[in-house]
């Protein structure tokens, strides 16, 4: 059995940099890691609590990285995969991510060899690097909320999201509307804003109301930058009567700034989220609501077919969207 010792050799580097490298990357340069998850993957070095766990259960390892602390819509995806992990001789190992708006250092420091026999992405922008590495070693993976050629997928159609809010809020009369969306990385991946905000934007021209660039503002996901978005959107003129936001908890900074200056809702000013998380319920908001549970079962789902079956062709589910109309709209 390989052992830390010879990667450390392989890579030339200390015995603490490959710890640090496998459960710190972000700790270590980039040149650096690239040296030690080289050598770990060519001497298949596997750490020696994984293979004893292992060893012990007997049973398949999947892997799930997803910015769990960040977004709590990634809970319940979790709730989801796991429901479905129970019902085969299965476990989950979770990897946290801070966001979603940068590429995952995580899929560049996982330890693939041996260590897992699958892996789902949640959300995370795959970059060229990360994609290779998960291809050259065969490793089954899926991903969610987002699709590669080179990889089944689990998502929705975020185009058809923009557009069932667009709707609902021209047949409430709106058409100064405004749009706020989570900033992302440049990839060659399609995410969810770019489709989101599509959809958003074509159902709105579709019916002779224009979403001009001025009223669309890019934020960082939390509530203050959010709110501040909004209260740019509000000091316009003419106001945007609607704010459509990427998901609820931009939402509700908008409903925050919409507060702050005194604006009534929905009279003054009607708000949609996105996701109907649980912040969604409590604050009243009405949202489009996506299967959140059901996308880390589908996840697991696939994963453990293309595990069995690993010439099984790659698999495109998509789930269903619904607007769930709450006090402001």
């Amino acid at each position: 059995m390989t052992t830390i010792y010879q990667v450390a050799e392989r890579a030339g580097v200390s015995i603490s940099t490959v710890s640090l490298a496998l459960n710190s990357p972000e700790r270590v340069r980039a040149a650096t890691l690239q040296r030690v998850l080289a050598a770990a993957d060519e001497l298949g070095f596997v750490p020696k609590a994984d293979a004893a766990s292992r060893a012990r259960r007997g049973i398949g390892r999947i892997g799930v990285v997803a910015p769990f602390t960040s977004y709590s819509s990634f809970s319940r995806r979790l709730n989801g995969a796991m429901q479905a992990v129970n019902e085969h001789p299965a476990e989950l190992v979770v990897y946290d991510q801070e966001s979603a708006a940068i590429a995952s250092p995580r899929l560049a420091s996982l330890p693939l060899t041996k260590r897992l026999d699958g892996l789902i992405v949640m959300a995370l922008p795959l970059d060229d690097a990360a994609a290779r590495r998960l291809i050259n070693h065969r490793l089954p993976t899926v991903l969610v909320d987002i699709t590669h050629p080179d990889f089944s997928s689990v998502s929705i159609d975020d185009a058809a999201g923009g557009r069932l809010a667009a709707r609902h809020l021209l047949e409430r009369g709106h058409r100064e509307i405004g749009y706020i969306q989570e900033h992302k990385i440049p990839t060659q991946l399609r995410l969810p804003p770019e489709g989101r905000l599509t959809g958003f934007r074509d159902e709105l021209a579709a019916h002779g109301v224009a979403l001009p660039a001025s009223r669309v503002r890019t934020v960082s996901h939390d509530v203050r930058s959010a709110a501040a978005a909004a209260a740019e959107l509000l000091d316009q003129n003419p106001r945007p009567t609607a704010i459509f936001a990427f998901d609820d908890q931009i939402a509700v900074g908008a409903l925050r700034a919409a507060h702050e200056r005194g604006l009534r809702v929905p009279d003054d000013l009607a708000v949609v989220g996105f996701d109907d998380d649980e912040l969604a319920e409590c604050v009243g908001l009405t949202t489009i609501r996506q299967p959140l549970e059901e996308s880390g079962r589908a996840a697991v789902n696939t994963l453990l077919a293309e595990i069995a079956d690993p010439q099984r062709p790659k698999q495109r589910v998509t789930l269903g969207l619904s607007l769930v109309r709450r006090e402001t709209t």
